[in-house]
């Protein structure tokens, strides 16, 4: 229940609150009393919860001017300016929140369609307070496991058209003191923060996120704020004849029962004591304690019940926007947090802790932020689990084939475009079933032999299309060609090794000419056959990228793997996959000469785009010889 984060920073923030700030006075103009008692409540609750101002979406005659995706959308959008980021740079969008216009589909796609933002991984968290620290926790897991560089995390509330007047019509303007209550309470808002694997570079602090911890109690207590449910609980919306019959019956209202409220607080604190005897808090070390609560009535609750645990935080380093910003939901956390760094002073070593109770059916969720100095060093990734198995992971990086920023000026371009082809290669190849299997430590010796079983031919045939190619290079790229024949008289006979390897291993075919290319090899051969008859084949440069990089990247990274789990192959049954991991180093330096070459001649950028599409397709090609590895049948030759 507590995820705890080691390479997760915040790197932006934003609020978006629309509309100008409604005072107390104002607020009828929007919210307008349903009868003379509404007008005694709406004073009452007033008096206890401390709110001064706060925003709408709405216009005075009930109109919506502003709707829950244009707030999310506007936050994310100051968020990123912050940061000085591009959503096309963003790989997850998670949202919180009671929902938006649409009851489907998800708000995330929503405000992603909002946005007119890129494909990416989305997340809609559905719920009331809590569920914008759902969507928090999934987004910085995502980032801490390395799927996303970075993700955004939204949440917006617009529950101001819920508490208009005109709602209450079919009721006979008429409701109960638990419907009343959040029409007082409840504003519009939205809030948004970007997370990232790195923290920004011309950050003067940073801000890493330590740990995020959630639980639930829907089990222990009933629902203590709802919409949807009949004033009793007994029948949702959905089983009344019409629309209208439900709202008639009350079953649309937004209903809170404050007589469950104070066993909150009681929970939340509890599990806070917990979280110290853990470890996770220390209040002394706390210097900074947002805590969202509906009313400034729970504030000193929430004081009384720690200090009673003996872990107060002293209430000067408490802090919260309640009185001007109003209570926003699973929105406020984020609207605080943004409004508390616009404004407050903070200092590397300090600690921020956030408090999001909700009442919904009771759930305490705790965030922890601690504040760094811009030159702190930076952790490690942390190691991932693996299996049972003593073999070495596969979580170490594992880098394009030449880094761009130590390549000459005129190569930086093509071979930054070629690492993005690699990292997607690489990332590909690791979610093979064959690599997914030697990572999990089930790999056998018949997995090894299958896969060789396939490579076999496809390396034998790999000296004979360089060869082609290279009798296809004419004027005036003539040092190419003498290049790749080099190459290729070092392949020559790269398969027997690995034929030898294939037979101390165990392989029972005994005729190297009886081992088949699986579809996967079949394809990449006949492209580049076809690809090497053409004139200036120099897209072919971008084929030895993939290939040549496979055996000084992959194969390394491999290896250890294979060799921890084949315990029953003798050891001199990896000579192939040795030599590559050692010598395709000297290789790609040769094929960084050939691009140079062929680049002082590319007046017009096509030779570039071919290297770069040819690298592309040999990926895809390579990729369907991985999806076809199958463990080798051992049959007569």
């Amino acid at each position: 229940m507590t995820t705890r984060f080691n390479n997760v920073y915040i790197t932006g923030h934003a609020r978006h609150l629309p509309g100008p700030a409604i005072d107390n006075a104002g607020m009828d103009s929007f919210v307008a009393p349903l009868n003379q008692l509404s007008s005694r409540i709406k004073q009452r609750i007033l008096d206890q919860n401390g709110i001064v101002t706060r925003h709408y979406g709405i216009n005075q005659d009930g109109t919506t001017h502003t709707s829950p995706e244009a707030m999310a959308a506007s936050a994310i959008s100051e968020c990123l300016h912050s940061a000085g980021q591009s959503l096309d740079n963003v790989g997850m969008l998670a949202t919180g929140g009671c929902g938006g216009d649409a009851l489907l589909p998800g708000f995330a796609n929503m405000v992603l369609g909002e946005l007119n933002g890129p494909p990416m991984q989305t997340l809609s968290s559905l719920g009331i307070c809590a569920s914008g620290i759902a969507a928090w926790e999934a987004a910085a897991s995502a980032v801490e496991l390395g799927s996303h560089e970075h993700a955004l995390v939204a949440a917006a509330e617009m529950p101001s058209r819920l508490f208009k007047r005109s709602r209450f019509a079919g009721c006979g303007y008429d409701a109960d003191f638990d419907a009343h209550f959040l029409r007082w309470m409840l504003s519009d808002g939205a809030g948004a923060v970007l997370l990232s694997s790195r923290p920004k570079a011309d950050a003067k602090l940073r801000l890493k996120l330590r740990f995020i911890h959630q639980r639930s109690f829907s089990g222990d207590y009933p629902v203590c704020m709802q919409l949807g449910l009949s004033a009793n609980r007994t029948r949702s919306h959905l089983d009344y004849d019409s629309w209208q019959d439900a709202e008639a019956d009350g079953a649309l209202l937004l209903r809170q029962d404050i007589r469950l409220l104070p066993n909150l607080f009681d929970v939340c604190i509890h599990e806070y004591v917990r979280l110290v005897q853990a470890g996770d808090i220390n209040p002394e070390r706390v210097d900074h304690f947002l805590c969202h609560y509906s009313s400034e009535k729970f504030a000193p609750v929430v004081d009384d019940l720690m200090q009673k645990a003996g872990l107060a935080i002293p209430r000067e380093r408490w802090y919260s926007n309640l009185a001007t910003r109003g209570n926003t939901g699973a929105a406020s956390i984020f609207i605080m947090l943004d409004e508390f760094l616009r404004t407050r002073e903070i200092a590397a070593g300090q600690q921020i802790l956030c408090f999001v109770p909700e009442s919904g059916r009771f759930t305490a969720s705790f965030v922890l932020i601690e504040v760094e100095a811009a030159d702190s060093p930076l952790a490690a990734p942390i190691p991932r689990a693996t299996s049972t198995t003593s073999a070495p992971s596969l979580d170490t990086p594992v880098p394009a084939p030449h880094d761009p920023a130590d390549a000459p000026e005129a190569l930086r371009d093509l071979l930054g475009k070629l690492a993005g082809v690699w990292h997607d290669y690489r990332s590909r190849v690791w979610r093979t079933p064959v690599v997914r299997r030697l990572r999990g430590g089930d790999w056998t010796r018949a997995d090894y032999l299958g896969w060789m079983s396939h490579w076999i031919p496809q390396v034998r045939e790999g000296s004979l299309w360089m060869r082609e190619g290279a009798a296809s290079i004419t004027t005036p790229f003539e040092p190419l060609a003498a290049l790749i024949e080099t190459h290729a008289g070092e392949e020559q006979d790269d398969f027997e090794i690995l034929f030898s390897d294939y037979g101390k291993a165990g392989g029972p075919v005994a005729d190297i000419d009886h081992l088949k290319r699986n579809p996967g090899g079949e394809a990449l051969n006949a492209y580049l056959h076809a690809l090497a008859a053409t004139q200036n084949p120099i897209g072919l440069l971008g084929a030895i990228y993939i290939i040549e990089g496979t055996g000084q990247r992959i194969i390394p990274a491999l290896l250890p793997l294979m060799k921890a789990t084949l315990k029953d192959v003798p050891r001199d049954a990896f000579r192939f996959l040795e030599y590559h991991g050692e010598n395709d180093e000297h290789h790609l330096l040769r094929w960084l000469r050939a691009v140079e070459i062929a680049l002082e001649h590319d007046h017009d950028g096509h030779l570039a785009t071919d290297i770069l599409d040819t690298a592309k397709r040999t990926a895809e090609m390579y990729l369907m010889q991985f999806q076809h590895v199958t463990p080798l049948r051992e049959t007569s030759s």
